[in-house]
């Protein structure tokens, strides 16, 4: 199979589909030919010989649509590329299909076989071939710097001889995984950031990248499935504006980020909080190619209203090329990977990642996918498998009676045992001092088992890493026990208890270190 990868033709598209290290990763996953067009990766620092010296055959326009097998692209085919497309070939791009049906139609009736990188669903199995979520993640960082090169103080508080400068107040609007960016971004350049966002589920993302959540009155869930935020009702939103236009008082810089799939960008940020800002703020609307949130935005442009500054940017990502192009591509050989590669290439309509990117299977418009709902005998079993509480705690106690009176009954032999000797005065020096380690051992037994039985089991590994003091005294007192005087039956125990506490702390050690090394930068 031959894969192509053609030279973007789309207006301020800089970057490509594959970088030359996801050539060579193409070619080891066994395809037989990768050709690039020439010139593909200039924009995105990627030389032609570049790409020659990681096995590509380097080929024109023609070429790249007409001899290959597999075509790899970023943006949806133009009407003019369409044309070039050989009938039956598969093509992977964003492709965004509720808004492109004419394009769809003119690839069905071309027979080809299309996935939208844009349509992978975001589950936990296709994290690392979701293509959304990695620009985004690149396209809210690349908005905090648009941000701070347009806005005119540091983000950041200055002391200096001159003067002090307050740190910049900045808000996200919509914290997903752009917002989420925008956050990090932001408060690394030392601004007080705030957040605000429908869903719920996202209060502690933010908090922990310690930024401000901010909350309306009106209690409704915002979730809308896939990660993205669903349509709020009329009262919400109306309680949101009246947030906005507050917060357009005291903010300087504000970035948009809703979305909802298959709809043109909310408007949140209204005309009445723009005009509400302070001269010199920006507000950075990523929505701006969808229709924007801001209601003064004008797609692909800067403009200026009351001395704030709406920027209207569509290409977040193609301004940082050379990384957005390397994550894109390694998102495709993720896809092509599950698919069987070079020399097992299928579609597998089994595999819920490839069947909600499939869009047009052979010419057959396969989308949108159908919903995967659990079969009955899948959710039986799990069901039973899962006892509610009262049921759980039912089966737990007799085993938990059982160690308790199995212990309570050590403790009570060994105190008759002890009581008994030393009153009849019949105990040696030797069995007076067994009595008493018995009855420690006991002890210490029922003890350990009430600290540990009480600790949550998601705590057991620090624990370990926290009983090495513990395990290093019964280390000295085993090596204590083992002096000339000590009987052969408690000098074996002593050497198995000095072992098994030696690998305690051995292995308690590395633990820490592994929990340490965690936590370091």
């Amino acid at each position: 199979m031959i894969v192509s990868i053609p030279r973007e033709t789309f207006p301020g598209e800089c970057r490509v589909a594959a970088s030359p290290t996801a050539v060579k990763k193409l070619l080891k996953m066994g395809f037989e030919k990768v050709l690039v067009e020439r010139g593909a990766g200039e924009t995105a620092s990627f030389s032609d010989a570049a790409y020659e010296q990681a096995g590509a055959v380097l080929v024109d326009t023609a070429a790249a649509f007409a001899q290959g097998d597999l075509l790899l692209k970023v943006r949806a085919l133009s009407d003019a590329e369409v044309g070039k497309v050989k009938e039956g070939m598969h093509v992977m791009s964003y492709v965004y299909p509720a808004s492109n049906k004419p394009l769809l139609e003119k690839l069905a009736a071309r027979k080809v076989t299309l996935l939208a990188m844009d349509c992978v669903p975001r589950i936990s199995r296709a994290q690392k071939m979701d293509a959304l979520s990695a620009m985004s993640n690149i396209s809210g960082y690349r908005a905090v710097i648009e941000a701070a090169s347009h806005f005119g103080s540091f983000f950041t508080a200055q002391m200096t001889a001159a003067g002090r400068v307050p740190p910049a107040k900045v808000l996200i609007v919509g914290a997903g995984v752009a917002g989420l960016a925008a956050v990090g971004a932001a408060r690394g350049l030392g601004a007080v950031v705030r957040a605000f966002d429908t869903r719920a589920a996202v209060r502690e993302q933010v908090q922990s990248m310690g930024a401000e959540f901010l909350e309306v009155m009106v209690k409704e869930e915002g979730e809308g499935g896939g990660g993205y935020a669903k349509v709020m009702s009329p009262e919400y939103i109306k309680a949101e504006m009246e947030l906005f236009a507050q917060q357009a008082k005291e903010v300087d810089i504000v970035i948009t980020t809703a979305l909802i799939p298959g709809r043109p960008a909310p408007k949140l940020w209204e005309k009445r909080a723009v005009e509400n800002m302070k001269p010199g703020s920006v507000v950075i609307d990523m929505a701006a190619e969808q229709g924007g949130n801001c209601e003064l935005t004008v797609p692909g442009k800067v403009v200026v209203h009351n001395g704030v500054k709406i920027v209207g940017l569509t290409d977040y990502p193609s301004r940082l090329p050379t990384t957005s192009s390397e994550l894109y591509g390694n998102c495709l050989l993720n896809l092509l990977t599950d698919m069987g590669g070079g020399s097992g290439y299928h579609i597998n309509m089994q595999d819920e990642a490839v069947r909600g990117a499939l869009v047009l299977h052979e010419g057959t418009l396969t989308w949108p996918p159908p919903v995967v709902e659990p079969s009955p005998q899948a959710v039986k079993p799990a069901a039973a498998a899962t006892p509610k509480p009262e049921a759980a705690a039912a089966v737990a106690k007799p085993a938990n009676r059982g160690v308790r009176m199995a212990i309570v009954g050590g403790l009570l032999l060994a105190l008759w045992l002890f009581l008994k000797f030393t009153q009849t005065g019949a105990a040696s020096p030797a069995t007076y001092a067994f009595l008493q380690h018995l009855t420690v051992f006991v002890l210490a037994v029922f003890v350990g088992w009430q600290v540990i039985w009480s600790v949550t089991a998601a705590l057991h590994t620090p624990l370990m890493s926290l009983t090495n003091a513990i395990s290093g005294i019964i280390l000295v007192g085993a090596m204590l026990q083992t002096n000339g005087d000590t009987p052969t039956g408690a000098l074996i125990i002593s050497l198995i208890g000095a072992l098994l506490a030696a690998i305690n702390i051995v292995g308690g050690s590395y633990v820490t270190q592994r929990m340490l090394h965690m936590f370091r930068k």
